[in-house]
């Protein structure tokens, strides 16, 4: 039998998210077909926002799998990457791997890493060969958001075109001084263009000194009643606990305004002051992943740091 790695392309989509659930669902015993991700949609949201890093694996011309990388200015990361259960432990995963890698070569990420199951040594295995290392824990938290008040923020979607490119200039300028060539601004515009949700931002003195990208409701990386911070951050310095406070409570002013039941965020336990953060917040752990990073380089997964994230 004979297997490309190839480009995924849109008419793939559909398939590559079923083999997607069949997959997790599989994994975790879920019993009740496509029960992990719900209403979530992790592939045609990724796909849209760079088709160019997403790939297929076609065993004699049937899509069997596929693996997603995503491309943060100098951070890189893969995932999610998926294989039907009936073609495990055939190398394929490998394989798809092997073109993420590739692809960050490609895009000459300074530091690049992945999400993956706490319990589970296989992967860890299979991403060790590749000089990935399990450094940290991620934790995945949630909350029901509350109207909290004293905190104003502005709204990316509700800003002019030239206003929204000082914003995401500003945004840019705020993850460099986190980590050199951090940005997420493919992510705050994905969100709008593909109306995923929007992009908070807290302001003073006409600086950006917090921001975070959420996705919201069905269809996105989110889910049906669920506000999801898929990124956020505080401008570093003194006042950096501060400012991620206030932006904490624009997530939750944000979500309550929207009626929303649950606000969801990922933090990595080497940004310990974030996580102390939510948990002082009410937050509360739903499951923890590891972040293997390449070089076992720490990247922003340090203390001092204020950020949300999750690699998923």
């Amino acid at each position: 039998m004979t297997l490309r790695i190839r480009p995924l392309e849109e008419k793939d989509l559909d398939e590559a998210d079923r083999i997607l659930r069949l997959a997790f669902d599989t994994y975790l015993g879920l019993k009740e077909p496509h029960s992990n991700f719900g209403d979530r949609d992790l592939v045609r949201t990724r796909w849209r926002t760079d088709p160019k890093g997403a790939f297929g694996a076609e065993l004699d011309g049937r899509l069997v799998g596929s693996n997603f990388t995503t491309r943060w200015g100098s951070v890189s990361y893969f995932g999610p990457l998926s294989v039907d259960p009936k073609f495990w432990n055939r190398g394929i995963g490998q394989r798809l791997l092997e073109s993420a890698m590739t692809q960050f070569a490609q895009w000459r990420s300074r530091h690049t890493g992945l999400f993956t199951f706490a319990n589970s040594p296989g992967h860890a295995a299979l991403y060790q060969h590749f000089d990935f290392w399990p450094r940290f824990v991620t934790a995945i938290m949630s909350k029901a958001p509350v109207q909290s008040a004293g905190t104003e923020f502005l709204l990316y979607s509700e800003a002019s075109g030239d206003e929204q490119q000082k914003l995401i200039s500003q945004c840019a300028s705020l993850t460099n001084a986190i980590y050199p060539g951090l940005d997420v601004g493919r992510e705050v515009r994905a969100v709008e263009a593909q109306n995923l949700g929007d992009t908070l931002l807290v302001v003073q003195d006409l600086e950006v000194t917090a921001f975070a990208v959420c996705h919201v409701g069905a269809g996105t990386e989110a889910g049906s009643g669920n506000c999801y911070v898929k990124f956020g951050a505080a401008r570093p310095g003194v006042q950096t606990s501060h400012h991620f406070g206030n932006l904490l409570d624009a997530c939750e002013s944000f979500a309550d305004a929207r009626e929303l039941r649950t606000i969801r965020a990922g933090v990595n336990l080497g940004r310990i002051e974030s996580y102390k953060h939510l948990l002082g917040r009410g937050f509360r752990t739903e499951m923890h992943g590891i972040a293997m990073q390449r070089a076992n380089n720490e990247g922003y997964n340090r203390p001092g740091v204020y950020l949300l994230d999750d690699w998923r």
